[in-house]
Formats: C-alpha cells, sequence, structure tokens
C-alpha cells in the first residue's frame, strides 16, 4: 500500500541477520504494526492485509519467534514488549524494519528503550526514500548505536 525503497535488499540483509541470530542463540522478537480498529479503518496495516502482516521470509526465518502487536510506532507503547524482553532477560536490542523514520527510530529512542543497549541494524532498514532513510539515521545517531547487522551479529 505503500511502496518503499530498497525493499528487497532490505528483507535479504534482514532475514539474513534473523538467521545469524538465531545460530548465535539471540533472540529474535517480531513486531508487527497493526492499524487500532477502534480508530477506523486506516489507510495501511489493517488487520489481515497483505502490508500488514510480517513478511514470510522473515517469519520462516523466525517461525518460533514471539510476535508483539503495536498500534503505535513505538513499540513499547501499550504493547506486551518490555514483558516478552524481561521474560527473555534481553538486555541489549538490535532494531530493525520498516520504516526507518518511524517504527524503527521511535522504538529505538524510546523513553522505554532507555534501559537497554539500543542499535539500529542499517541494512536492516528503509523506508520511502533514501534520503529520507539517511535523514532518519543521523537524527538518532546521537542516542543509539547505527551497525551493519554483519558487524553486530
Amino acid at each position: 500500500m505503500f511502496p518503499l525503497w530498497n525493499t528487497q535488499k532490505t528483507l535479504a540483509a534482514t532475514r539474513d541477520a534473523v538467521a545469524r541470530a538465531r545460530a548465535a542463540g539471540i533472540v529474535v522478537v517480531l513486531i508487527q504494526h497493526i492499524a487500532d480498529p477502534e480508530a477506523g479503518i486506516a489507510p495501511f496495516f489493517n488487520a489481515g492485509t497483505e502490508g500488514a502482516m510480517i513478511h514470510s521470509e522473515i517469519v520462516a526465518a523466525a517461525p518460533d519467534a514471539p510476535v508483539v502487536i503495536k498500534h503505535f510506532a513505538d513499540s513499547f507503547i501499550k504493547t506486551d514488549l518490555e514483558d516478552v524482553l524481561s521474560a527473555h532477560g534481553v538486555g541489549e536490542l538490535l532494531v530493525c524494519g520498516m520504516m526507518t523514520q518511524n517504527c524503527v527510530t521511535h522504538t529505538a529512542i524510546s523513553k522505554s528503550a532507555e534501559k537497554y543497549r539500543v542499535s539500529i541494524l542499517t541494512d536492516c532498514c528503509t523506508t520511502v526514500s533514501e534520503p529520507i532513510h539517511l535523514i532518519a539515521l543521523h537524527a538518532v545517531s546521537t542516542r543509539v548505536a547505527l551497525v551493519n547487522s554483519k558487524d553486530a551479529i
């Protein structure tokens, strides 16, 4: 529903990062953005629509990963993400996804993320264009580490 830049390369990098993480014993948590049904039909992320689904290659790479459903850009807001992370003893977050300037950055700099060591996997994120992707990463670079997934995992 909302075309993004560099999606195939980002998908491949993310799938490979998930596989490396799992092989290294790193917990993988999937986040799914679903529009709040109480707010009515949204332009994107409506439950059951293809654009709201977690990509099948990512699900295949982590079939038993917990899935946290969110309704806001920040993955911590009104979700059980903190409970999931706590249950797995997580102390570091490697954040990635689509879209860089929205869900990725808002989760990485969330007030709730401050208790974790947070990095954004730059090669595993994308958005509507390369300039917006780079601007968003630069904007958060003073608050979180920006790393390539191969260097982080």
